[in-house]
């Protein structure tokens, strides 16, 4: 069976999920993190991709990342696979892959969905039931989008930067939307794009996708065939 093809949108971010093979660890110890993430800043210079969001669980990790280009994010994780890979066996005397097959990665609508995919990662440790409250997890970007805490390895999302006129004022803000819970469909719908390598966004932004690409871009619907959109002309579409 052919694989699904990835679709790469110039100008909007991308929510990528890497995960150890077999549900493993790929971190051992706070060192590893440290070494992760250093590649991580190395090869996202290197390669143009902009990481807005990130949190590194034991075995897995979620990043919002806006790429430069259609090769930006594959380079990227072929750094990592390159560095930290042989970083991580070398350290634990292990050979082979540490990775679950491909990474997953969908395009993000701008707007409500792109603020709950920066709420959905770093609210990732208060799900798995590690910490209470996301300020507690060191291993996240909350502490840079929702403290202000230095951190050379992000680059802040224009939606972000247009949550306040200064930084105390954004973080404000940011914080305020941890307030409440994410709602329960957009919950479940980012989970499942997580796993699948969908978009996130509504039926209209996923109907302008498959239309410009031609790939499927969500589960497919019994009954009617969805009409064809068209897409946003801001917008282009690449195919991997």
């Amino acid at each position: 069976m052919a694989r699904q093809p990835r679709v790469y949108v110039d100008g909007l971010p991308a929510h990528v999920t890497l995960r150890g093979v077999d549900r493993q660890d790929i971190f051992f110890a706070d060192g590893d993190r440290t070494r992760f993430l250093t590649f991580l800043k190395e090869g996202s210079e290197r390669h143009g991709l902009a990481i807005h969001a990130y949190v590194l669980m034991s075995n897995h990790v979620h990043m919002l990342a806006t790429p430069s280009a259609r090769s930006s994010l594959p380079k990227v994780i072929q750094y990592l696979g390159r560095r930290y890979v042989a970083y991580f066996n070398r350290r634990n005397e292990r050979t082979g892959t540490l990775w679950e097959g491909r990474y997953r990665s969908g395009p993000v609508d701008t707007g409500m969905y792109l603020m709950a995919c920066y709420r959905y990662i770093e609210l990732n440790p208060v799900r798995a039931g590690i910490v209470s409250d996301p300020r507690a997890y060191h291993w996240s970007s909350f502490a840079a989008n929702g403290l202000g805490r230095p951190d050379a390895l992000l680059t802040a999302h224009p939606e972000y930067l247009a949550l306040g006129s200064t930084e105390e004022q954004r973080c404000d803000a940011y914080r305020s939307l941890f307030e409440g819970a994410i709602e329960p469909e957009i919950l479940e719908m980012i989970r499942a794009c997580s796993h699948r390598g969908w978009p996130v966004g509504d039926d209209t932004f996923r109907a302008a996708l498959e239309w410009e690409t031609g790939a499927q871009a969500a589960p497919r619907r019994r009954g009617r065939k969805a009409r064809k959109k068209e897409a946003d002309p801001n917008y282009r579409l690449l195919l991997a």
